[in-house]
């Protein structure tokens, strides 16, 4: 089978039975892709360090959602491999709950929205109508952009260019891919100008067993005025809830535990609960995740919801946390922290020594 046949193949699994909140993004660049024997079931997934790392879940009826994930680890097995799922939800909790031979990591919270509740939610938050308006007063305009035209926009693509210049770390990979911009098929793409200047967009991607979509990408010019990105999200929700979808999610937001009420599963290895508590405390200086977490909240979410890394052994090791991060960085990851690092140095230098008299 070539890869544009799995590809299609995939693509039409993901159309039909679609309820991972990224279940799109199998069809990212670089994954592969598993079939289940009856034809009826994907997984997609990348090979790291002895460890498949899929892509949220398998993709399947819920009735088989049990009968492929044996099938798939015992692939898996057979090519003396191990698997650890990065993002799944609910569905996929379930299936393995208080399964032995499986290690469960709480990565965060992702918050949701039902779409038709949202004019009600930001009524009553004046800071929200607020950004709205400041950035309607600045020239700000929103509009959605047929998906083929985007593809070949040039403003976009600089956009994007001068948004991911301002990031902490080189571009990621996996889950979150920069370059939705060549594949827009099936997305929905809302653009923010100002007179004949691009400011920002978002790239919107089916949930389609949820009527639903997931906003994955949020791209912001940096000279764009503040509340441009907000205006994006506001005009998607409208636009999206207009047409009868009933879940909306902005995705994850890493380390957000305290959005997640405690449960009694087993707590993570000390070595891990060490790394994840210092990320929260000093990784900001590579990704801001209690800034994108706020960012999230502010748009009083319907509900959040638990995402996990489970992985199929008795306690997650440090290979599979290896191969997670391998997974995003393209297998790069000491690079990616050193170039992260370096930049990180670079900034906090160019900070301390404030501007310059000419």
């Amino acid at each position: 089978m070539t890869a544009g046949h799995a590809r299609e193949r995939a693509r039409s699994l993901v159309l039909a039975h679609g309820w991972n909140a990224t279940a799109y993004q199998v069809l990212n660049p670089g994954i592969e892709h598993w079939f289940s024997a009856r034809g009826d079931a994907v997984v997609g997934y990348v090979r790291h360090a002895g460890v498949r790392v899929v892509a949220g879940a398998p993709v399947a009826a819920e009735v088989r959602l049990a009968e492929v994930v044996a099938e798939f680890e015992r692939a898996a097995i057979e090519a003396a491999e191990s698997v650890c799922y990065f993002g799944a939800e609910g569905r996929l909790e379930r299936v393995l709950a208080g399964s032995p031979r499986h290690a469960f990591v709480l990565l965060g919270a992702q918050p949701s929205w039902n779409p038709e509740e949202w004019h009600e939610r930001t009524r009553r938050h004046a800071s929200l109508r607020g950004q709205f308006a400041r950035a309607r007063r600045k020239g700000v305009r929103v509009a959605e952009e047929d998906p083929a035209v985007a593809e070949r926009d040039p403003a976009l693509a600089a956009c994007l260019a001068r948004w991911l210049r301002t990031r902490g770390l080189p571009p990621l990979h996996f889950l979150i891919e920069p370059d939705t911009l060549g594949n827009l098929a099936d997305r929905r793409i809302f653009v923010a100008r100002r007179g004949a200047d691009t400011t920002g967009f978002i790239v919107v991607s089916r949930i389609p067993a949820r009527r639903g979509w997931l906003i994955e990408q949020f791209v912001r010019s940096p000279e764009a005025p503040n509340g441009t990105m907000e205006l994006l999200i506001d005009s998607a929700m409208r636009a999206l809830a207009s047409e009868g979808a009933r879940y909306v999610s902005l995705g994850l937001a890493p380390l957000a535990h305290d959005r997640i009420p405690p449960d009694d599963r087993d707590a993570p290895p000390l070595w891990l609960r060490a790394l994840l508590g210092w990320m929260r405390a000093h990784g900001r200086r590579f990704y801001n995740f209690r800034g994108l977490e706020a960012f999230k909240a502010k748009f009083d979410p319907s509900s959040w919801e638990p995402i996990f890394a489970i992985s199929n052994e008795p306690k997650i090791s440090p290979r599979v946390v290896y191969a997670i991060t391998s997974a995003f960085t393209g297998g790069a990851p000491f690079r990616t922290l050193a170039l992260g690092l370096a930049g990180a140095a670079g900034r906090e230098l160019r900070r301390d020594a404030g501007p310059t008299q000419a």
